[in-house]
């Protein structure tokens, strides 16, 4: 019973320790963007190309992200589908 449960725990920890955000978006603006973004308590910059439709994965310990643009802070979880027009995120 003992083990079972050691390799429960080790299982979940394994799980978020390759936890990621992928995030389908369509950048709908004739420029790049650059936005800070915060996922498991730490930043980082995900560059959204510009006329483009793609995905960006965001690699950290956590299934959602914050996103801080000039229009405010969204937060975005995984799989999600996101469209920037004018800098904002819709």
């Amino acid at each position: 019973m003992k083990k079972a449960l050691t390799l429960i725990a080790a299982v979940a920890v394994a799980a978020n320790l390759f936890a990621a955000v992928t995030i389908r978006y369509y950048n709908k603006d004739s420029k790049n963007y650059t936005f800070k973004v915060k996922i498991d308590g730490s930043y980082k910059e995900v560059t959204f190309d510009a006329s483009k439709t793609s995905n960006v994965t965001i690699q950290g310990g956590d299934r959602e992200v914050i996103i801080y643009t000039s229009c405010g802070e969204i937060k975005v979880k995984d799989g999600a589908n996101i469209e920037i027009k004018d800098g904002c995120i819709k």
